[in-house]
């Protein structure tokens, strides 16, 4: 990884080529949304927006001589590059991986808060896409269950899972960068993230009045927030990997289990991160083994 990192900074080109090729590849938001961190990272802002720019026209170019839609293009140039870039760009100016990834989350909490605002009627909105997925699915007998889809589960999944690849998208180019610098930790270590007392209080907080009020907005709001909490829980598992208390299968053994365990693993996962983000364990930990030595 470090020599296709060291390859794509290595020319202009090599950068605006590694942009073309991987927003095509499939989850452009984390193999072309790493490059894009990567250039802010290491060339700085603007000149990763003009390599951007370039690799954009290029696409449209491709796409107009296919017969391709020039609009669908300036939406997954946009949709992949923008909100990483902004990532990054935000990563260099606060100086603080733990800071960024807070105001991530806040973000996405008041993105979520204003969907529900502007769009009245979800159910209508997201009917065409439930619509095009049964399509897809009835085509490829795939054994899945629309029914299942409402629209208050496809607006939670939305804003999660749109959160999720640009945040993964972020911390993989900042570890190419850390990599190929050395500044190991220069804006802070992930396996040190901890969203803090404020933002886990906000969640009991919304999660009560949810309850009280039974209000399906403000349960959305609860939900999105206690799942965000598994970014903490896994920077923990790295922690402990880091601290010699877990061995590297372990968590190898976790990420390929992710995928086939994905609600309880994410569940369990959030609720570590949720309960650490009020009692600390990484601080007590080392207390505990400093006073011990």
């Amino acid at each position: 990884m470090q020599a296709l990192a060291n390859w794509l900074l290595a020319r202009p080109y090599n950068s605006v080529l590694g942009l073309v090729v991987t927003l095509l590849l499939p989850a452009p938001q984390i193999t072309s949304g790493t490059i894009m961190v990567l250039l802010v990272l290491a060339k700085g802002a603007r000149l990763a927006t003009i390599e951007a720019v370039i690799a954009a026209a290029i696409l449209a170019v491709v796409s107009l001589l296919l017969g391709g839609s020039l609009a669908s293009v300036i939406g997954l140039t946009a949709g992949t590059w923008v909100p990483v870039m902004l990532l990054a760009v935000l990563l260099v100016t606060m100086r603080s991986l733990t800071l960024t990834l807070q105001v991530s989350l806040i973000v996405a909490v008041a993105a979520l808060l204003m969907f529900q605002v502007v769009v009245p009627d979800p159910a209508a909105f997201w009917q065409p896409y439930l619509d095009e997925m049964a399509r897809i699915i009835s085509q490829n007998n795939l054994a899945l269950n629309t029914e299942l889809l409402t629209a208050d589960i496809m607006t939670v999944s939305a804003v999660l899972v749109f959160w999720l690849l640009s945040v993964s998208a972020l911390l993989f180019g900042y570890a190419l960068n850390e990599g190929m610098t050395g500044e190991t930790g220069r804006f802070g270590r992930f396996r040190d993230l901890n969203f803090g007392r404020v933002i886990a209080f906000t969640l009991a907080v919304a999660s009560m009045l949810a309850f009280v009020i039974d209000a399906a907005w403000l349960q959305n709001v609860s939900f999105v927030m206690f799942v965000m909490f598994m970014l903490q829980g896994l920077a923990i598992v790295h922690w402990f990997r880091a601290e010699a208390m877990l061995p590297g299968l372990a968590v190898v053994a976790m990420y390929v289990l992710l995928p086939f365990l994905q609600v309880l693993l994410v569940m369990v996962l959030a609720l570590i991160g949720y309960t650490d983000a009020w009692f600390d364990f990484r601080r007590r930990l080392k207390k505990r083994k400093g006073s011990k030595t």
